[in-house]
């Protein structure tokens, strides 16, 4: 449109003009409801009527508008009847993203630093969580970036990290750090003892810490040829070209280490004293049994004598209830005796 002195006006009849810089702002109404409020940078005349948008979508006319807590949807408005822009529209936190730096293999005493991304209006706060077991993740940051300066083999696990505004919260996916490391001194344990008789089998076993997981070579002082590979190494028929100081080595692709010297000797007792000893004590186990037949027939020898005893009893009583029987036996023998005189003469 143009106006010069003299001319008359060209171009389109009227004014056309847009009202711009219209917020959308968020207040909770309580714990299920948001309140949703229109405003402009413009004076505007209490009259003025505003528009509401869902997702692009004119919803309603009004100065608020209210929304559900937690709505993924997009809200914005505009005055009525106004060529202008929309207001920025609002919404809540979209579910969060997590990036690793640097994204190749972690070791120990690296820098690692987590980033947790999301878009949001209003801007999302962040809060970075470790899993830990069964009990309630652990809160670790309320920053977007988790850094570890120096990672160690105990920051290894499972992490998640929370985006949130006012009109809602997302939580991302766990992310999972693994942490590579060399193998720590590892330690021998021995399996009956390290004091052995000839003939006899052990059993060494090796372990250690490590990720990965290392493998295991034995070998015995002063040699240069392993005596066995693989976590436990078993000694059968031992001897006393055995004895000596055994180690183990653990080994993976960040390093290797190797345990203290385990001393294993015999003992001293050879095979003619062991066959002493099993004679031995197969003696004695003879002179129990000897013992206990004795006592049994000691026992059953009684048990007898126990019995014949009533038998002797009672022919004494028998004896004793019949006095007669003993008078006729004198007079018996009183009348053989002159007979036997006579014979006699």
């Amino acid at each position: 449109m143009t106006n010069k002195p003299g001319e008359k006006y060209t171009g389109s009849p009227g004014v056309t003009f847009s009202v711009t810089g219209f917020q959308v702002q968020v207040r909770r109404s309580d714990s299920t409801w948001l309140e949703l409020t229109c405003h402009s940078s413009c004076v505007l005349s209490d009259r003025a009527e505003y528009v509401w948008y869902k997702n692009e979508e004119n919803i309603k006319t009004g100065s608020s508008l209210l929304v559900s807590s937690g709505s993924t949807d997009r809200y914005s408005c505009n005055l009525g009847g106004s060529f202008g822009q929309r207001s920025p529209a609002v919404y809540g936190p979209q579910r969060p993203s997590v990036s690793v730096s640097p994204s190749a293999e972690m070791l120990e005493g690296g820098s690692v630093t987590l980033t947790c991304s999301t878009d949001a209006n209003p801007a999302a706060s962040y809060t970075w969580y470790k899993e830990h077991g069964t009990l309630d993740p652990r809160l670790l940051s309320e920053e977007p970036q988790l850094v570890f300066s120096s990672i160690q083999s105990s920051d290894s696990g499972n992490y998640s990290c929370t985006a949130e505004n006012q009109l809602g919260r997302k939580t991302s996916d766990f992310i999972s750090i693994d942490v590579k490391y060399g193998p720590q001194r590892p330690s021998v344990s021995v399996s009956p003892s390290a004091e052995m008789l000839e003939g006899d089998s052990l059993t060494l076993t090796c372990s250690t810490d490590a990720n990965p997981a290392a493998s295991y070579t034995w070998y015995k002082e002063h040699e240069d040829s392993p005596r066995a590979s693989g976590q436990i190494f078993t000694i059968t028929d031992f001897t006393a070209e055995h004895s000596g100081n055994y180690y183990c080595e653990a080994q993976n692709e960040m390093g290797r280490s190797n345990s203290t010297l385990l001393l294993i000797t015999e003992s001293g007792v050879d095979g003619t004293t062991r066959i002493i000893h099993i004679t031995r004590w197969t003696l004695v186990s003879v002179m129990l049994i000897l013992l206990l037949v004795f006592c049994l027939w000691t026992r059953k020898k009684k048990a007898v004598s126990s019995t014949t005893e009533p038998h002797e009893s009672r022919e004494a009583v028998e004896m004793d209830l019949h006095p007669e029987y003993e008078d006729l036996s004198d007079m018996a023998a009183q009348r053989e005796d002159p007979e036997e005189q006579e014979d006699q003469v």
